[in-house]
């Protein structure tokens, strides 16, 4: 092998490692970032939960409640900045695969594609909150009960939304029965975890992903009735389909395990981002 060669062969591979580098530190920042908003939404819903009901616990709620803390302009760019990395390191999945056995496979490359596309509008949304300090778009709840009515309106929109509910229920249940089974173990990094630490991850990310996936599920079901009735204003966001929790025969009570299951996701995203594999 000619020198040439050789010093072509070492720039690769630091290319590679530069990129890997900036990957990962993209990828930790997007989970710290998730992981803020789901802290402050859970504790948003507490606070609703024990009567308080002048809260949104939804992502526009905690932006709003970042906001009014000190260095809050600050705290909400690098929240932004944080979604924007966990976007970008999506973004390298789809286009160069992620880890694993099948980490390239059409399948994980589609999955890839479409957490891009959600932590975009995400990041978007929370930059241009930033730059106006002012709800962007209006609550979750509207947003939804809009798009709904959009696409209502269109040729077979019935039947889109339906199959839209259906899709975020049977999402919901994919991520919450994944919780349970501890799939998550597959991408964490145990071997450098105690075992206290593992099982207090444990904790977090079985209750935490199966009260996220509960949300997700009992949402698409309202996507459903709304497109079954043709009626928008049974879509709900976030902020009602919590609140929908405290009006079940267990009362508030419900409502309190579903929020704190949320804290318990957006700690266990901070988990994430220092173990995670990427």
């Amino acid at each position: 092998m000619n020198t040439s060669t050789m010093a072509q062969g070492g720039r690769s591979r630091a290319r590679r490692m530069a990129r890997g580098s900036v990957t990962e530190g993209a990828a930790r920042a997007g989970f710290a970032a998730r992981g803020v908003i789901y802290l402050l939404v859970g504790a948003l819903a507490l606070q609703i939960a024990f009567g308080d009901a002048g809260h949104q616990a939804d992502r526009g709620g905690a932006l709003q409640e970042l906001a009014q803390k000190p260095f809050g302009a600050v705290l909400l760019w690098a929240l932004g900045i944080g979604l924007v990395g966990m976007a970008l390191w999506r973004l390298s999945e789809a286009l160069f695969g992620s880890v694993g056995k099948d980490g390239r496979s059409a399948r994980k490359r589609l999955m890839a594609t479409v957490r891009f596309v959600f932590y975009v509008f995400v990041a978007y949304s929370v930059l241009t909150f930033a730059l106006s300090r002012h709800q962007s778009g209006g609550s979750s709840d509207k947003q939804s009960r809009d798009a709904t009515a959009r696409v209502l309106e269109i040729p077979g929109g019935q039947w889109l939304v339906g199959a839209a509910g259906i899709g975020i229920v049977v999402a919901g249940g994919w991520i919450a029965v994944r919780a349970v089974r501890r799939k998550y173990h597959d991408k964490l990094r145990l071997g450098q975890m105690s075992h206290r630490t593992r099982q207090l991850v444990d904790v977090t990310g079985v209750a935490g992903g199966a009260a996220r996936g509960l949300v997700f599920a009992v949402a698409g079901v309202f996507a459903v009735r709304a497109a079954i009735d043709y009626e928008p204003d049974k879509a709900k966001g976030l902020d009602d389909t919590l609140r929908t929790f405290a009006d079940t025969p267990l009362g508030p009570w419900l409502l309190v395990c579903v929020a704190a299951g949320l804290v318990l996701f957006g700690v266990f995203s901070f988990a994430m981002a220092r173990w995670r594999r990427v």
